[in-house]
């Protein structure tokens, strides 16, 4: 039967005579003899290890470390005079669990004394008599005392003995689940587990009700084997809401015993310390004085010697319960020695040698309270992923010192690897000031000035606890974490440098991560940055628009004398000539200058259409941050985006909330004139785009996009009625300004005279602006034949970012109007230097140019009608699928296919699916009269099939008839607006969403990157989170890596410069990795870099892909203990799939989703690194 014994009632007769006994014949003992101690050994490892250690060399004495197979790497062996092996072939924790090594190795080495330190072997009694035995010295109490104390049951014997308030609790250690349940049937629910034989947390379980109490029961066993060696447990009645009050003892061996003030270990997570506090504040001193009393009664009852600690919970009554005697040194010692100033350790070994406490100058009416101290552990846990362990190895580790702050530390040093098999911590950081609040703000700044890279850490989590207001001004119980979520609410570690070493060290082993279409190098030399005068720039037309709205805005550019440019350097011209690659860093360094120097430009195109996506896809970029970098330095200029009406940034239709959002989103973050287009001209698709420009309070531009020619009699279908039609309905729609978007530059001067001319005298107030490429190198003269039949604004670009399938030259224009009645009024010196500086950037971008594989604009664009970006594109993929040859027949294909879809105007995305069927023709070797006979038979991209199902809008004329009918079948087919049916998108449940799968902080303008590409955003973000800012690097570096030996400088920010020098790279090692070394700020940095090329010829664990829902990874490193689940069972949402453990905890990893087990790819006592596959999901 299971025996309870109550606190209630007398103490029983045979107890007290034992004790009488005990202490009888402890009096009679004759005074002991003091033999000094010459050699120590601590049967340990870690921070304990090395703290004996330094005490050790302190006093004098020698001495002798033990380490496991696992832990030749540590640095508690280097600090020892010797070190030996111990457990050799045995698992992790049970080296240090192995008594017979440990004294084998004491005799032979001639040690005097063993110090136990914590956890491991420190409460064993077995232990302790095995020294004793072997003629060794325990560091600590006599075996009897340890056996008894450490014995839960029987301390708690005593405890009552000696008349100090206990928790019911069994009388001796439980040993099956029908006791435990005997127990909780008895007491009633909550009850907790402990292990019998050690603490730390280990083998401890509250268990709330009865189904949760033999699952609790099984863990709590299997931890306490584990860690201790021994499973057995007993359980006490679960108190509520308790502060976790301790109070250091230390006995001598004449019977002295005497009090060093307590301490608040209140702080726990799973019923681990976290924080530990001395003394214990806001404490009524009466109920200070009961404590300390009773825990010296105890100690004495057993005639306890050396450190130790006495433990109670006491509740919101001031109630207090004896729990447990730790006959061994504390984690938390620490702040003990901070304020009372006494060295735990010295007084050990000098208690061991035989010197009495009064010797030490140890009495308690010396000992005082001086201020207070705090103690945070410093874990490898990840706060954010539940306080999982962390391994890997430490890449930088750079501490935080300063006046009143101690580090007791072990491996916690660049290069140490923290392994899956021992406690996570990693530092104790210890701080002492004049009182509580003094404390927490020096720990609060040593854990600031903190930085370690490779591991996660609890730090953020800490620094959350050290600023909590109940913390600092009020007392906290057992449940402050529980009951404060937003202790987990931790900033963001930025880790900037160290990812950005990460990336440089993943280009210098794998190569670029953006494709490289050709074999080119950037240039080797930066572009030289013009000068720039002080002060602010002058003012430009964008102060007109913010003054007077944009009807004041369109008023003054229609009564503009001479001709307006706008510049589309920052975006259409990279677009088509160096596909949209053209990075930030290039574009913020001529920002200045040009904010300076070209104040007249009507606008500047730096936004929107392909560079979005492409910012995120392939330059790791946010487009909304170069948005805003550019506006801070160029406040003068007014900004133009390109946006695709109801596609907005993107190539689909979108929710108009979405649409209306973006533009909102876009206006905030400096956006001005929004010229907006439909690739096939459908009037609904420009209108909501116009209503949602309009709306957000930006500049509207409608543009009409120009194909055919106008001058030419055959081609009716885009007629000069057409286009003035169209106009119409776009002048009553409310648009600002119109625009004639020449996208493959088909206007010859001709045609643009004649619909120039026609437009300016069907609508004399509305400003006029045309858009054109140069590709068939007629640009400038059209342009100029436009402003002279009365356009407003033409588009321009740098002359060395001009010509081909850009836009004609900026010099050639404003050269060629200086001293007419057209004069741009800009200083043609500034276009050379602003052209210097493109030029060399240019060279920059030589993988991407499209000057590689095509060497001059050509006039049969006249007949093709591809537009300039894509005309490059489709250049570089014919050559890269080995069809350069053929190039002249992919155009021929382009022009049959847009016959074939009915002759649509061409621009993104109706462009692409003209180009796509014109790729299928070619590899196919079809005719159109081939793809006309068996459009029924043939499977045609999705784009066209998309296209001819109304996805994308109805095209002017309507669709190919037989063609669609024999293409869709019985596809269905949408009717008007395809994003009118649309549901509207809820923008608060997509930010909570992002916010669950990504740790940086989310902002509207990542909402509606996500809105617009939610896969590129989720990669984006991944990346880095990986990589960091690579934004700062320049662009040889980001595209190539660094050359060994080669110095170079990233300014992170403002006032914060990387100073870094590629130094070596190292050999591949066993797990696929190369080690690549540099010199950063001084320091000595490496990362290690998988080699994906070597990967592919070694085996290993697959990884949970995140996007496939089903798999599941392993949340930890760790061990697999126990498998729940079998191939082909059927699981449930929330239920145990299998039992992990690390660091001597164990986790349950519960399903995610209900559904079958498709397949188990671990078995029992392997070892898992984070994200490895366990098991799928279907």
């Amino acid at each position: 039967m299971l025996q309870l014994r109550l606190v209630k009632g007398g103490f029983s007769f045979l107890g007290v005579k034992r004790i009488a006994v005990l202490n009888a014949a402890y009096q009679s003992t004759h005074h002991k003899e003091y033999k000094p101690i010459k050699k120590v050994m601590v049967a340990n490892r870690g921070e304990i290890a090395i703290r004996v250690f330094r005490a050790c060399t302190e006093l004098g004495i020698r001495t002798v470390a033990v380490y496991s197979e696992q832990d030749t790497g540590q640095m508690h062996r280097q600090k020892a005079d010797e070190a030996y092996l111990i457990g050799k072939g045995l698992p992790p924790v049970q080296a240090y669990l192995h008594i017979p090594d440990i004294i084998k190795v004491a005799k032979e080495n001639e040690v005097d004394a063993i110090h136990p330190g914590y956890g491991f072997l420190s409460e064993r009694a077995d232990f302790a008599q095995a020294c004793v035995d072997a003629g060794v010295r325990f560091v600590g109490p006599s075996p009897e005392v340890v056996r008894r104390m450490g014995d839960k049951v029987e301390a708690r014997a005593i405890a009552i003995e000696a008349g100090v308030p206990v928790v019911p609790g069994t009388a001796t250690p439980i040993t099956s689940l029908a006791e435990a349940q005997e127990f909780a049937n008895s007491y009633s629910y909550p009850i907790i587990f402990k292990a019998a034989y050690g603490g730390g947390g280990r083998g401890m379980r509250v268990v709330r009700n009865y189904e949760e109490l033999e699952e609790n029961y099984q863990r709590a066993f299997s931890e306490a084997l584990s860690a201790f060696g021994n499973g057995a447990l007993f359980i006490e009645r679960f108190i509520e809401r308790p502060r976790h009050i301790e109070v250091q003892i230390l006995g001598d061996k004449y019977g002295n015993v005497i009090h060093l003030y307590e301490r608040d270990c209140s702080i726990q997570r799973r019923h681990q310390k976290v924080v530990e506090i001395a003394p214990a504040a806001q404490l009524d001193q009466q109920l200070r004085d009961r404590l300390t009393s009773d825990a010296v009664r105890l100690a004495k009852r057993v005639g306890y010697e050396n450190a130790g600690t006495v433990e109670f919970l006491v509740d919101k009554h001031g109630k207090y319960f004896f729990i447990e005697v730790n006959s061994r040194l504390q984690v938390e010692h620490t702040v003990t020695e901070e304020i009372t100033d006494v060295d735990l350790v010295h007084a050990q070994i000098h208690v061991t040698e035989g010197k009495s406490l009064p010797e030490l100058g140890l009495k308690q009416e010396t000992i005082r309270i001086n201020g207070s101290a705090i103690q945070c552990r410093v874990t490898t846990e990840d706060p954010a992923r539940g306080f999982q362990p962390d391994t890997g190895r430490i890449e930088v580790f750079r501490s935080g010192e300063g006046m009143g702050i101690r580090l007791d530390t072990a491996s916690a040093f660049q290069g140490a690897l923290i392994s899956p098999h021992y406690d996570s911590l990693l530092v104790k950081v210890i701080a002492h000031g004049k009182d509580h609040p003094t404390a927490a703000s020096k720990l609060n700044r040593a854990l600031a000035e903190f930085r370690i890279r490779g591991v996660k850490t609890n730090i953020p989590f800490l620094q959350n606890v050290l600023g909590n207001d109940q913390f600092l001004y009020g007392t906290v119980d057992t449940q402050f974490i529980d009951e404060n979520p937003d202790l987990i609410l931790l900033r963001p570690v930025q880790n900037r440098a160290q990812k950005l070493l990460h990336y440089l060290g993943h280009i210098m082993v794998n190569g670029p991560v953006t494709p490289i279409p050709v074999n080119a190098k950037p240039s080797a030399v930066d572009p030289i940055i013009p000068q720039v005068p002080l002060g602010d720039s002058p003012a430009g037309l964008r102060e007109i628009l913010l003054r007077e709205g944009p009807e004041g805005f369109a008023k003054a550019v229609r009564n503009h004398e001479g001709l307006l440019l706008m510049d589309t350097t920052f975006r259409d011209a990279h677009q088509s000539l160096l596909a949209t690659r053209v990075r930030t860093h290039d574009l913020k360094n001529i920002s200045p200058f040009v904010a300076h120097n070209f104040s007249q430009l009507f606008s500047i195109e730096n936004w929107g259409g392909a560079t979005f996506d492409v910012a995120m896809r392939f330059l790791y970029e946010c487009p909304w941050k170069r948005l805003q970098e550019m506006r801070a330095s160029i406040p003068n200029i007014p900004f133009q985006m390109l946006l695709r009406g109801a596609n907005a940034v993107g190539y689909t239709n979108y929710p108009d909330n979405t649409v209306y959002k973006f533009c909102e989103v876009a206006k905030e973050n400096g956006m001005d004139i929004f010229r907006v287009f439909d690739s096939l001209n459908y009037l609904p698709n420009m209108i909501l785009g116009m209503e949602a420009a309009g709306s957000a309070g930006g500049v509207v531009e409608a543009a009409i996009s120009y194909t055919g020619d106008v001058c030419d009699p055959e081609r009716t279908k885009y007629s000069l009625d057409y286009y003035l039609k169209l106009a119409d309905e776009l002048v009553k729609a409310g648009t600002h300004i119109l625009c004639i978007k020449d996208m493959a530059g088909l206007l010859k001067p001709n045609s643009a005279k004649l619909l120039i001319g026609a437009l300016r005298d069907r609508f004399p107030d509305i400003p006029l602006h045309i858009h054109t490429h140069d590709t068939a190198g007629a640009g400038v003269a059209s342009m100029l034949a436009a402003a002279q039949a009365g356009a407003d604004v033409v588009d321009v670009a740098a002359d060395s970012m001009s010509g081909m399938t850009s836009q004609p030259s900026m010099g050639a224009v404003v050269a060629c109007s200086k001293g007419t009645q057209l004069d741009t009024g800009i200083d043609l010196q500034n276009v050379y230097d602003y052209n210097e500086y493109w030029e060399m950037t240019r060279q920059l971008y030589a993988p991407f140019d499209c000057t590689a594989t095509m060497k001059s604009g050509n006039a049969d664009v006249y007949e093709n009608e591809i537009p300039g970006g894509q005309y490059t594109n489709l250049h570089f993929q014919a050559h890269s699928m080995g069809l350069g040859n053929k190039f002249k027949a992919v155009k021929k294909a382009y022009t049959e296919a847009n016959r074939l879809l009915g002759d649509l105007i061409k621009v993104t995305p109706s462009s692409k699916i003209v180009g796509d069927l014109a790729q299928f023709m070619v590899q196919n070797n079809l005719t159109r009269e081939d793809v006309e006979q068996d459009a029924d038979e043939l499977s045609f991209p999705q784009s066209v099939v998309e296209f001819l199902q109304g996805y994308i809008g109805i095209p002017h004329g309507g669709f190919p008839e037989p063609f669609r009918s024999k293409v869709l079948k019985d596809l269905p087919r949408m009717e008007g607006r395809p994003g009118a049916s649309l549901s509207p998108l809820h923008f608060e449940d997509l930010e909570k969403d992002l916010k669950a799968r990504h740790v940086d902080e989310i902002t509207t303008e990542d909402v509606m990157s996500a809105a617009m590409y939610p896969k590129v955003f989720d990669e984006f973000k991944e990346f880095t989170a990986q990589f960091g800012p690579v934004e700062c690097l320049n662009t040889r570096l980001f595209l190539e890596g660094p050359k060994i030996a080669e110095v170079f400088q990233v300014e992170l920010e403002r006032g914060k410069t990387l100073h870094i020098k590629a130094l070596a790279l190292g050999d591949l090692n066993f797990a696929g990795q190369r080690e690549v070394f540099f010199e950063m700020n001084g320091q000595l940095r490496s990362v290690l870099v998988k080699d994906t090329q070597a990967m592919k010829e070694m085996h290993f664990h697959p990884k949970a892909l995140k996007d496939v829902k089903g798999q599941i990874g392993a949340p930890m490193p760790g061990k697999v203990v126990d498998i729940k689940v079998k191939e082909g069972s059927r699981i449930e949402k929330g239920k145990q799939l299998c039992v992990l453990s690390a660091m001597k905890m164990e986790t349950v990893v519960n399903s995610p989703m209900s559904g079958t087990i498709k397949k188990i790819y671990v078995t029992r006592d392997m070892h898992l690194e984070g994200d490895d596959l366990i098991l799928e999901i279907e």
